[in-house]
């Protein structure tokens, strides 16, 4: 079996840009694509981009965009302009308001439809959703079918439903997996996470890596670590 490589994205869980640049100075050469969520990019704005971008780094803004068309497609426009990589929005927000986000990005940001938080189990949904029935992998593969309906990049979704949506989808949509955790670490609060190697061999594009690395007393050996468990091989 070909395993094929996947690109490794740490999340830069910090409430300012200074914490978050100095774990980008300690990861080193070790990664080069960064995670910038709602949390960092509230205290440091499009200023922590921009640094990141200065320092050679890809950035993933991961700001799960749900509003009118317009307004999203809008910032998306906004976050194409910073040079920003990839950009979410949730499934949830409909195929127009996706349609919106890919056109303002203009081909130059892929566009990720967020389908169901990895935070999130079936009985979560059921209960978030009012539906006393639900199958949480169709309802991703739904989500996903929209996404791909509208021309997105890709899909963020658990590894416990990637291969579904691989084996639907093929290429046509490029998966990103969170809630990555290497072999024995907790899952915090994350209910469907998989190891590296499960997130790849279910067909992963990309890999968001959180306190699996950050936490870690060293974050260049624990990313290094995970380099080679990402190498391809047969």
């Amino acid at each position: 079996m070909v395993v094929k490589k996947a690109r490794a994205i740490v999340a830069l869980d910090r409430p300012d840009a200074r914490s978050a640049l100095d774990l980008v100075e300690r990861i080193g050469k070790a990664c080069d694509f960064y995670k910038v969520g709602n949390e960092l990019f509230t205290a440091a704005g499009p200023q922590i981009v921009e640094a990141l971008r200065a320092l050679g780094k890809s950035v993933f803004l991961d700001l799960k965009l749900h509003d009118i068309p317009n307004t999203v497609g809008q910032a998306a426009s906004r976050a194409s302009a910073l040079g920003v990589s990839l950009l979410t929005v949730h499934a949830t927000g409909g195929r127009a308001m996706m349609e919106a986000a890919v056109k303002g990005a203009g081909g130059k940001c892929g566009i990720l439809a967020v389908t169901i938080l990895t935070s999130l189990d079936t009985s979560a949904v059921r209960l978030a959703w009012g539906r006393a029935r639900l199958d949480l992998s169709r309802e991703v593969l739904r989500l996903a079918g929209q996404a791909a309906n509208a021309g997105a990049h890709g899909v963020v979704c658990s590894g416990l439903e990637a291969s579904s949506v691989k084996s639907d989808y093929g290429d046509r949509l490029k998966l990103l997996i969170p809630g990555i955790r290497r072999p024995g670490d907790s899952r915090d609060d994350q209910r469907r996470t998989v190891t590296p190697l499960e997130a790849v061999r279910s067909g992963a594009s990309y890999l968001v890596l959180g306190r699996t690395i950050t936490a870690d007393p060293d974050p260049a050996m624990a990313m290094r670590y995970v380099n080679k468990m990402l190498a391809p091989t047969r």
